[in-house]
């Protein structure tokens, strides 16, 4: 037999690798697919390529690819039957088989267990070899085989933070001693007994003592005071106030320098008055640097205490959470529910699937198809049968909260190639689903050239109004967006008697250290945002071109076009005293329907004066203009305590050296708003360049008019222009006559409408003719759709009427955007929907009020 199966190999010993380093394993989740060893079909993983297939895609990846052999994986899992044992360590056969298998399953060691099988497939007859079958395989093949089932998970080079090692019990657990000093904690209103902090603090489990954790370079966390403390004292464990659950909470030691479990916390709590089964924690799960301040907004939003009814089906499966991944998993429900989107990527599955590379798991299409796919088919959530219905009232009766029904589907393969080389997405950290939504857009554009762009759908035209208040002269330029901003002014709170009381109450808590008052949160008019947003702002260093100096300047925003769907931003998020992002805590009455027709751009108006088409000069000081040719390289001045405040918060060094530089030194929070508007730009971490005086000067027209032939521009900013529906050659043009800057590509490309005419590559595209009247056009047929073909030099933008419907909102719960959780709420078939990470419920009192994020669809012209 074991010469028979050597002989049936032989053919197939060449495609057959053993794994080496940097070769990923994929053996837990198919790459088309959310099939896993679970599945029914178990999990086929290429013994060439280490990708993972189930039993559906694996013929395609073997008429693609020739490769014949795969090994198969399958796991049976089973809950297992109560009994007198109670917490026995569940039975698992063939251990070492899947060792180190990241499944979509939560299991849990004391409810169920679980069989693992293996084998070689050989296509396309596939034929069967049972493994282990070390005796009767070449040795080769038997190398390899160990090698793919004893590989690490595919994620864990690429994400060594996101994972933790199993907790272990603390060797001071048992024999702490605790200092009989009277010392009793409150149950809320800490703060660190050295510098007053009241975030991230911990309670030392020896004398009591309430101190600060260490400081997190992404401008959380504290002073390290409680670290400090163990210095002084050697008092070695210590609880995070804010954790601690009937079920247990955070526990540090810092002899042992790392995170431990301590079986007699409940004792060890009570020394100093608490009641771990009256406390609820504050965190809501996830790891936050921070106390959670107000326990109604998370509550409200997450609609905590109603008895929610699940729903199962197409278009109601929920994403699973891996550790701060809710922005993503709520932007991708959002973005899923929108019918273009559904288009693009589900609608052309097959396509998408029969012409990916081969390597699917680095495809974007390819891995958009397959959330989409997961999300819409209604292949994972299916409702439980009547036995399991039963099994859960029963659990519900001993006051036992399953969700084992609702899995969700697990994002880990799709996060990891959309955050491939972003600093912040691509950790383990809390993000802004902002910014996320940005980002997607972004990755879009990039990866639809030739192909139908969905993003189409929530891009739109900002007409932007500079005057001069000397000269009362004006200036309009366009530009693209993609959401509407909307500030919040605070002042125009309803309830302002409430909100003074409350302060001066929570200020007196304070000094007496008292449990803080019941929070009053602002309400805020709706048409007071609205009001906000068409307030005219100034323009700082406003230089006036019909002055020929500075002078005083306004500037306002209008919709040259209305999208399709409209994003609407509430910006709740402020800055504090120590630069990390605050919170208001606000509700504003935002409406179901929305009619924007009002703020439509009109564009130059009679009587208006338009600013002269200047550039402002460089002004040279004496002492320097004659050796600005050799000084033209030297370091710009750039102030450095700016940098470091900025690269504290986890940004890259060169790129705060850049924002600091290009906003003049002007301080810290207007190098944050440059690097939040650049940080999508290819070159937005590269080093600081500074062209010389002389390249700048305009008084040199062959260097300032005509940049070099050779200044090529970069294929990925091309085709982020391309994508955005305006002509190759112009986009080009635009980047060579801007040193390849995209943003400043964009205006050059909306003040010269009529530039191409005499460009290289007009001749190759005859049948786009250029229009001097574009915008204009589009403001005067307010109800007309633009596409490429009538309007080639601007976006491509679906203008049409400024009425809409509310559809979708996202929530976030927390104090900054660092930390906290976020859900959405859709509304679909007529129904309010909560996707709460891989819960998915009708909502029963959406909190619409209380959102982050809106999205809005056009209303029909009818």
């Amino acid at each position: 037999m074991a010469a028979d199966l050597g002989e049936l190999l032989v053919p197939y010993m060449p495609t057959i690798r053993v794994p080496r380093t940097g070769d990923r394993v994929f053996k837990s989740e198919c790459a088309f697919s959310y099939d896993s060893p679970e599945s029914d079909g178990g999990l086929y993983v290429c013994m060439n390529t280490f990708l993972g297939f189930g039993r559906e895609h694996v013929e395609r990846h073997y008429r693609k690819t020739g490769q014949s052999v795969y090994m198969h994986l399958k796991r049976n899992v089973k809950e297992k039957s109560t009994g007198a044992a109670g917490g026995a360590v569940p039975r698992r056969k063939n251990g070492k088989v899947f060792l180190d298998l990241e499944l979509n399953r939560d299991l849990n060691g004391d409810d169920y267990e679980y069989e693992d099988e293996a084998k070689l497939v050989i296509f396309p007859d596939h034929f069967e070899i049972p493994l282990p079958n070390i005796e009767e395989l070449p040795a080769l093949v038997t190398i390899a085989c160990d090698a793919v089932l004893n590989a690490s998970s595919a994620y864990r080079k690429q994400e060594p933070d996101s994972w933790e090692e199993e907790i272990q019990v603390s060797k001071h657990a048992r024999s702490l001693r605790q200092t009989d000093n009277g010392v009793r904690i409150p149950p809320s209103g800490w703060k660190c007994s050295k510098c007053e902090m009241r975030e991230n603090l911990w309670l030392n489990l020896t004398d009591g003592a309430v101190l600060c954790g260490k400081w997190f370079f992404d401008g959380s966390g504290g002073n390290g005071h409680a670290i400090q403390h163990y210095r002084e004292t050697n008092f070695p464990l210590a609880v995070k106030l804010g954790t601690i659950t009937p079920d247990g909470a955070d526990v540090y030691s810092f002899d042992e320098e790392e995170a431990v479990l301590d079986p007699h916390l409940a004792d060890h709590l009570a020394h100093f008055g608490i009641d771990m089964l009256q406390m609820q924690k504050t965190e809501n799960g996830h790891t936050d640097n921070e106390v959670r301040p107000r326990v109604s907004e998370w509550e409200v939003i997450q609609e905590s205490g109603l008895k929610l009814k699940a729903v199962y089906g197409s278009g109601y499966t929920g994403i699973k959470n891996l550790g701060n991944s809710c922005y993503l998993g709520t932007t991708m429900q959002v973005l899923f529910s929108i019918p273009e989107f559904q288009r693009a990527y589900v609608g052309n599955l097959q396509r998408i699937f029969d012409y990916s590379p081969l390597d699917p798991t680095q495809d974007f299409a390819t891995q958009m198809a397959k959330l989409g796919h997961g999300l819409l088919s209604g292949q994972h959530s299916k409702p439980p049968v009547k036995s399991e219905l039963i099994e859960q009232v029963m659990k519900e009766e001993r006051q036992v909260l399953v969700w084992h029904q609702q899995k969700g589907i697990s994002p880990r393969m799709f996060k990891t190639l959309v955050s491939k080389g972003h600093p912040e997405f691509s950790s383990n950290r809390q993000q802004d689903a902002h910014e996320f939504l940005l980002h997607m857009i972004n990755l879009v554009e990039r990866n639809s050239a030739g192909s139908e762009n969905p993003s189409d759908v929530f891009r739109f035209l900002v007409e932007e109004r500079i005057q001069c208040c000397q000269s009362r002269k004006v200036r309009y330029t366009q530009r693209v967006d993609y959401l509407m901003q909307l500030p919040v002014p605070i002042e125009a709170a309803t309830n302002r008697e409430e909100l003074i009381a409350y302060e001066a109450k929570r200020r007196e808590a304070e000094e007496q250290r008292r449990a803080p008052p019941e929070p009053v949160r602002a309400r805020i008019p709706f048409t007071a945002c609205l009001q906000a947003f068409t307030e005219p702002d100034n323009v700082a260093d406003f230089w006036s071109s019909a002055l020929q100096a500075k002078s005083a300047g306004v500037k306002t925003s209008r919709f040259a076009s209305f999208p399709e769907y409209l994003v609407l931003q509430i910006k709740k998020f402020t800055f504090g005293v120590d630069w990390v992002p605050k919170k208001l805590d606000v509700s504003i009455d935002v409406p179901d329907f929305l009619d924007l027709s009002r703020l439509r751009a009109t564009g130059l108006q009679a009587g208006e004066e338009e600013l002269p088409d200047l550039t402002p000069p460089i002004v040279i000081p004496e002492d320097t203009r004659d050796s600005s040719m050799n000084n033209s390289m030297d370091s710009p001045e750039i102030d450095e305590s700016s940098v470091m405040q900025l690269a504290e918060m986890g940004f890259p060094l060169e790129a705060c050296r850049k924002a600091v530089y290009y906003t003049g030194n002007m301080g810290p929070e207007m190098a944050f708003n440059w690097i939040i508007a650049h940080m999508e730009e290819p070159d937005f971490a590269e080093p600081l360049a500074v062209p010389s005086l002389v390249e700048a000067s305009p008084s040199s027209p062959s260097l300032g008019q005509s940049p070099p032939l050779d200044n090529q521009p970069p294929e990925e900013s091309v085709s982020i222009l391309t994508s955005m529906g305006f002509p190759r050659h112009q986009s080009i043009q635009a980047l060579k006559s801007t040193n390849n800057n995209l943003e400043r590509a964009l205006d050059w490309i909306f003040t010269h409408p009529e530039s191409e005419e005499g460009s290289e590559g007009a001749s190759d595209m005859a049948d786009t003719e250029p229009n001097d009247n574009a915008f204009s056009s589009a403001n005067a047929h307010s109800d007309s759709t633009l596409s490429p073909d009538q309007d080639p030099v601007g976006p491509r933008i679906k203008d049409g009427p400024g009425r809409y419907e509310l559809f979708a909102f996202i929530s976030h719960m927390g104090t900054s955007t660092m930390s906290g959780h976020y859900v959405c709420h859709i509304k679909k078939e007529g129904r309010w929907v909560i996707y709460n990470d891989h819960k998915v419920c009708l909502s029963e009192r959406p909190p619409k009020d209380l959102g982050y994020i809106y999205f809005y669809h056009r209303l029909s012209r009818s």
